[in-house]
């Protein structure tokens, strides 16, 4: 059938259609060349963009694991300049509660030794009186032994009044001074246990931080 009408149809006509139709197929192939070639442009455009994109993450990804790790180095030597400054204390205060102990200790034997040369001074005084009173009369004697013994026990009572007063005294400044210790002993305890959970709540918390970055990028 087509045969039959080409050969009805006259020949510049038939030239003119298949002309037409080359046309129309050489136009259909560039245009197609057209939009595959830009078709390629814009994937070659959208995977460079994709590209920048990855290395601008890469580098905002490295920054912030700069970032992150001067964090860290700084939370940690914060931390451990604390406790260095803690531990300084603890010590200055240990040394000077020994100090104090020392002091006490010391003022202890002074006193001490202030009350033995006075009892060793009463006595002589007592072997001094009783050397006189044995080369005086015999009431005399009598009445001077009397004031001399009842001076003495005065002296002696007064001084061992004293003295246990005293005794008393620095016994409770002793005490005092025990129970500050104790209490700086805890008082460093807590204060390294809590330096301890602060720095573990802030190392929790920075990976928590980093977790969710990562998560969300």
């Amino acid at each position: 059938n087509f045969t039959n009408c080409t050969t009805a149809i006259p020949l510049t006509f038939q030239t003119n259609v298949l002309t037409e139709l080359k046309k129309w197929k050489l136009s259909l192939i560039e245009h197609h060349k057209l939009q595959m070639r830009q078709e390629k442009e814009k994937h070659t455009a959208h995977v460079r963009q994709l590209s920048n994109e990855m290395e601008n993450l890469k580098e905002l990804l490295h920054t912030y694991e700069i970032s992150i790790g001067r964090k860290d180095e700084v939370v940690i030597t914060n931390l451990t300049q604390a406790l260095e400054r803690q531990k300084e204390r603890i010590e200055l205060m240990r040394k000077f509660t020994l100090w104090r102990i020392q002091h006490v200790k010391a003022k202890q034997e002074e006193y001490a030794n202030r009350i033995a040369d006075r009892q060793f001074r009463t006595a002589l005084m007592k072997k001094v009186w009783a050397a006189w009173r044995s080369l005086s009369e015999e009431k005399w004697k009598e009445k001077v032994a009397t004031a001399c013994q009842l001076r003495a026990e005065d002296v002696c009572v007064q001084l061992t009044n004293d003295y246990e007063a005293k005794i008393a005294e620095l016994t409770a400044t002793l005490e005092q001074t025990k129970a500050e210790i104790l209490r700086l002993h805890s008082e460093r305890e807590q204060y390294e246990d809590t330096m301890k959970k602060a720095f573990m709540r802030g190392v929790c918390a920075l990976n928590l931080e980093a977790m969710t970055m990562f998560q969300g990028k």
